[in-house]
């Protein structure tokens, strides 16, 4: 086992290059073998997910970001308990919120998001869970936080992004309260905020073929 630090690299209209990583888990929940340096497919066109085939090389695929930077900002849902704070650009749609705690977030309400619908240990459950980082949470007094593990590792989630937990990767923008400890990265090759993802393989319907 490398005693290196694990760390993404982004390669240019190519793949995201991973080196000293121990622990890659695949969507079917196995555990992948790890190599001291992997290509992980971003453009979402390879014949051998998670791995780069060179289709990027074919298909076209652009690695610039979009207008993440107009779309950035995290909104701030107050409860007498629990504040949520929420930004949407970088929300991939996996859903764990409303999973967990239903009362509290709830896309058929307005606002969505209502603290006071769910206990503090339902909140807490709900953003530890959420894989972007897209959710932090306060509590009266203390400053918004980011509720994440202590693993080292990539996951590959079905037909959707890399999940990714504390990896450094050297991004042109991050977003407002986005941190490495905890975010995902664009599998689809369609996001407007890459190398993150933004959801768009979720609107688009795009399927990794699993």
């Amino acid at each position: 086992m490398s005693d290196e630090q694990p760390v993404i690299e982004e390669r240019e209209n190519g793949p995201f290059v991973v080196k000293h990583l121990t622990d890659l888990r695949l969507a079917d929940g196995t555990a992948a073998e790890c190599k001291p340096v992997m290509a992980l497919c971003r453009c979402g066109g390879s014949q051998n997910k998670p791995f780069c085939d060179g289709s990027h090389k074919t298909n076209g695929f652009d690695s610039t970001a979009g207008d993440a930077a107009a779309k950035d900002g995290a909104r701030r849902y107050e409860g007498a308990a629990v504040t949520i704070y929420y930004n949407k650009l970088l929300c991939s749609h996996a859903g764990e919120c409303v999973r967990r705690a239903a009362g509290i977030f709830d896309p058929k309400q307005r606002p969505w998001i209502q603290p006071d619908n769910g206990t503090v240990e339902q909140a807490r459950e709900a953003a530890e869970a959420c894989p972007s980082g897209a959710l932090r949470l306060s509590e009266p007094g203390d400053a918004a936080t980011l509720l994440a593990g202590s693993d080292v590792s990539i996951t590959v989630e079905r037909n959707g992004p890399y999940r990714v937990s504390n990896i450094p990767i050297a991004a042109p923008y991050w977003a407002e309260g986005q941190s490495e400890r905890k975010y995902v990265l664009c599998r689809c090759g369609k996001s407007n905020n890459k190398p993150f993802c933004d959801g768009t393989h979720l609107d688009e319907g795009w399927s990794d073929g699993s």
